[in-house]
């Protein structure tokens, strides 16, 4: 199979992986006690659960290699914006370890995941620690906008939490509104993304139209890759996604497909069976997708992917911002949001 534009990984990823590692890993042992960096190594996959050296894995860094280009968005050498992708990644890695214990997920990428083996309040201690952590890696940098930087990030991870709480409020309710979702996807999925993509040049003291377009131009992209991801948690190739087809409606998960079919053209059939509270069987399952797709869930999804990908492209649309910072930031939405499904 031939390997498309949006399959490769963008240059910055590169770059930023290169930067970033050491940077994080520093972090990670000079913020953290002993107890937690043993926690946040292993969930980092740089050790093992007893500490020993592990073949380095840091995920893919998107977030701070955002966060490089926004340092580069000023003129800086991306060197500069190592702070503001380190605290970003860090607050990234919070959220993944909380996650994981709501979620009740036991494994992350072929590996078990850290509160598995080391116990749920050892797990949330160190997802608090690298959290206390990313405000400390921009206070400590000694860059001009460290105090602002720091406050946005705070910002960002307020509206995650907000989002990821919504999001779990919407399990037990049957009432929930399309803008609902849409707020709650902005929140839990774009403002991280939103932060990341501003928060270097503002490290750096950049100026706020140029702040406040970067802001944007993430928060679109983040909403952005939410639709594919429920796009994908419905119609998705299992070989793809690593998911059993049709995995959102198994779990009656609240997606925007099937918020947007609930509400604006779903008939009684549908709400009876996604409401239920008893298991979905398979016809039922493969039901809900057709009525999804019947009441527009589908093609109303593709469109509003297709809206926030070209607000974020106009969100570019700058004189003050360098034509290769553009085009890598466009790389990297295309590799966020291009996906197959």
């Amino acid at each position: 199979m031939s390997t498309t534009h949006a399959e490769r990984s963008p240059d910055a990823l590169d770059a930023g992986i290169a930067l970033v590692r050491p940077a994080l890993r520093a972090a990670v042992r000079d913020y953290l006690s002993h107890e937690t960096e043993l926690v946040a190594g292993y969930h980092h996959g740089w050790s093992d659960e007893q500490g020993r050296p592990t073949e380095e894995w840091s995920g893919k860094l998107v977030r701070p290699s955002l966060a490089l280009l926004s340092a580069r968005s000023t003129g800086a050498d991306p060197a500069d914006g190592v702070a503001a992708a380190v605290a970003v990644e860090l607050v990234h890695n919070f959220s993944l370890l909380h996650d994981d214990i709501m979620d009740n997920d036991s494994a992350r990428r072929g590996r078990a995941t850290a509160w598995t083996l080391f116990g749920v309040p050892r797990a949330i201690l160190a997802g608090d620690a690298l959290l206390a952590a990313a405000t400390g890696v921009l206070l400590d940098s000694g860059k001009p906008g460290a105090g602002t930087a720091a406050n946005s990030l705070a910002t960002a991870t307020r509206r995650m939490i907000s989002g990821q709480a919504a999001d779990v409020e919407f399990e037990r309710r049957d009432d929930v509104t399309l803008d609902e979702c849409l707020r709650m996807a902005g929140d839990k999925t774009g403002a991280l993304l939103s932060c990341a993509c501003s928060i270097g040049a503002e490290l750096l003291g950049a100026e706020a139209e140029l702040l406040h377009r970067l802001a944007r131009f993430g928060e679109h992209i983040g909403v952005a890759f939410q639709l594919v991801d429920d796009l994908l948690g419905i119609w998705g190739e299992p070989e793809r996604t690593g998911k059993q087809v049709l995995a959102d409606i198994r779990v009656r998960k609240k997606s925007l497909p099937l918020v947007f079919a609930l509400n604006e053209g779903g008939s009684d059939e549908l709400s009876a069976l996604y409401h239920g509270s008893e298991p979905l069987d398979e016809k039922q399952v493969h039901r809900v997708a057709e009525l999804v797709e019947r009441a527009g869930g589908r093609e109303w999804t593709h469109e509003e992917l297709a809206r926030r990908v070209a607000g974020a492209r106009e969100c570019l649309e700058h004189d003050g911002l360098p034509r290769s910072v553009r085009e890598e930031l466009l790389e990297m939405a295309a590799f966020l949001t291009d996906r197959r499904f």
